[in-house]
């Protein structure tokens, strides 16, 4: 069988360009007979390498002179913590906007840190599916230290195409959308993301952090957390994951030869709309989000008759279109079509969406 299409929802396929070369320099990087993983984070070649990787993001995203870019642990649920110590006081108020699963994590987070976490919104309920509340429902705090959101809640699909217009610093949590389509980053106050969906291995995080944000950690943030150490020591206050660092340069190189986040956008349109497409057009598939918020990054569908799940997930895996399944708390069925899922895998999963609804009804 030729290589599968991983539909995963993270940790997510990689380009395939991308895990070629890194294959081709795994023992030897750049001729040095010595894997990336094994040499000095201080060392001059590796250093070069990592803040190239850097300027190559901040060219994508068109990110300010006065914006930090971090390269951290822990992934988006390090970022959780990060953001509540580093931005709020123990005895402020923060804003969260509830989308789902991850926003719920992220809000028990804050809690640990912050004196009073405010829901402004949840996600409700409507005739035509899930949906956000339009923000002249939220319930926004005036003196808040920040607003939080999820614009991409990976496990449930829904999505927020709009950037919320408050006073307060905008944090947002773009660990399953980051480099899917053009983004103003000068609207943002800190913007993160784990690497592990569109970026690079899991583990990894990113954050991209206002420099008027600085210099606000609680005490008890731990060290290698704060923002402001971090950027203080371009990232390698100790030791980073030189090997996720790496992968991630090479993602963002490859971005930048298919023509950058615009061709991104492009390219991740019309997957999604293809898909979409065939499940609003059959009886036999459903998706439980509102048109208006549906996700381009996961697309959660539902068959007829949920009896049919086992059979279409080993029928699926058997013609290479692998990761299908629904998160366990949600069920059903995730297409995961992040940028390195090429239009080609998900034509091959309408095909055969298209020949098992034919053979069951």
């Amino acid at each position: 069988m030729s290589a599968p299409f991983n539909f995963s929802a993270g940790p997510a396929m990689l380009p395939k360009a991308v895990l070629q070369k890194a294959k081709e320099e795994l023992t030897s990087w750049r001729g040095s007979g010595v894997s990336v993983m094994e040499i000095s984070h201080r060392d001059p070649a590796f250093m070069q390498m990592a803040y190239k990787a850097e300027q190559d993001l901040r060219d994508l995203m068109k990110i300010p002179d006065n914006y930090q870019v971090l390269f951290m642990h822990g992934g988006g649920r390090g970022q959780f913590t990060a953001v509540a110590q580093n931005l709020a006081g123990p005895n402020d108020t923060v804003d969260y906007l509830n989308g789902g699963i991850w926003s719920d994590f992220a809000i028990r987070e804050a809690r640990k840190y912050v004196a009073k976490v405010n829901i402004i919104g949840s996600a409700i309920e409507t005739d035509q599916g899930l949906a956000y509340p339009p923000q002249s429902e939220w319930q926004l705090s005036e003196d808040a230290a920040y607003v939080h959101y999820c614009p991409n809640e990976t496990i449930g699909g829904l999505a927020l195409h709009t950037i919320p217009e408050v006073s307060a610093p905008l944090v947002v949590d773009m660990s399953s959308n980051i480099l899917s389509e053009p983004l103003a980053v000068e609207k943002f106050g800190v913007i993160y993301a784990g690497a592990q969906k569109n970026i690079g291995p899991s583990g990894f995080s990113i954050a991209i952090v206002r420099d008027d944000l600085l210099g606000r950690a609680q005490g008890t943030t731990s060290t290698i957390m704060d923002y402001t150490v971090q950027a203080k020591e371009r990232s390698m206050y100790n030791t980073p994951n030189t090997w996720a660092w790496y992968l991630s340069g090479l993602v963002f190189e490859w971005i930048k030869e298919l023509g950058g986040v615009t061709a991104m956008a492009e390219r991740n349109n019309r997957k999604a709309k293809l898909l979409y497409d065939y499940i609003d057009n059959s009886a036999f598939y459903s998706n439980p989000i509102h048109p208006d918020f549906r996700s381009k990054m996961n697309v959660p569908f539902l068959l007829a008759d949920a009896q049919l799940d086992g059979e279409f997930l080993r029928l699926a895996e058997s013609e290479g279109l692998v990761g299908l399944k629904g998160h366990r708390w949600v069920g059903g069925m995730r297409a995961s079509i992040y940028n390195a899922m090429p239009l080609e895998g998900v034509e091959a999963l309408v095909s055969f969406m298209r020949d098992f609804e034919q053979k069951h009804t």
